[in-house]
């Protein structure tokens, strides 16, 4: 198992990085119409702000560029649109339609938690502006 921690970081990275993408794509639906989906082009001024707050911090989260803040109102997000939209339909996520707003809202605030990790543009501007300080 031991082993199998060398590869932690860059893991971390790519779930951080397919989770970002996979939120911008839901706001990229709600406000370009790309990627077409079944929920199409967002037809409220809700719809419109959450398809921003989606399409930004989806791709904050992503590339690891204030990611924590990032992370933290994508995690805000989803658990307001959990509330609203699924949580009156019962009590488990599974039947109520809402794990994926609760699965969302999980993972973005265990990143608000953990950080950027160490391949991310957060990270390597804290190592330029260490090294600056050092020299």
């Amino acid at each position: 198992m031991d082993k199998l921690n060398r590869y932690s970081d860059l893991l971390y990275c790519v779930l951080r990085v397919v989770l970002g993408l996979m939120f911008a794509c839901h706001g990229g639906t709600k406000i370009l119409g790309f990627p077409v989906s079944s929920y199409g082009p967002a037809a409220s001024t809700l719809g419109f702000v959450t398809g921003w707050i989606e399409l930004i911090c989806g791709f904050l989260v992503a590339l690891g560029l204030f990611a924590r803040a990032g992370a933290f109102i994508a995690s805000g997000e989803m658990a307001v649109a959990y509330l609203m939209t699924a949580a009156g339909r019962g009590i488990f996520p599974i039947a109520n339609g809402g794990e994926m707003s609760v699965t969302y809202c999980v993972a973005f605030l265990y990143m608000v938690f953990y950080g950027p990790g160490h391949w991310s543009i957060d990270f390597a501007l804290k190592q330029k502006a260490a090294a600056r300080i050092a020299s």
